[in-house]
């Protein structure tokens, strides 16, 4: 099984070649091809390769498949005998990514 771990956004990712993937939203349009440079482990059956801190020539060939909206988080503020309650919510938007090749 060949994946990679990947870097965006500041967070880390597992790619598998042929699977799907959300990161923070991207600023690309949907159907677009786009390559992810920030690899920082790569494995290919038993063989690893490790970057310092990322893998020289080693790039991920994805596909935007669309924008999505994750599920809403809410946050309750509550302060006891002065009747405040502040209730807010927030959805993060990702970005659906299918891997379609994990490149040395």
């Amino acid at each position: 099984m060949k994946y990679a771990i990947i870097e965006s956004g500041g967070k880390q990712y597992k790619a598998v070649e042929g699977g799907t993937i959300e990161v923070d939203r991207l600023p690309v349009e949907s159907g677009q091809d786009f390559s992810i440079d920030q690899v920082l482990l790569l494995a290919e059956d038993e063989k690893y390769s490790v970057g310092t801190p990322t893998v020289k020539g080693a790039s991920v060939k994805a596909k935007v498949v669309g924008h999505v909206k994750g599920e809403k988080v809410f946050h309750f503020r509550y302060s006891p005998k002065k009747r405040i309650r502040v209730r807010t919510g927030h959805r993060q938007q990702y970005t659906r990514l299918q891997i379609e090749q994990i490149e040395k």
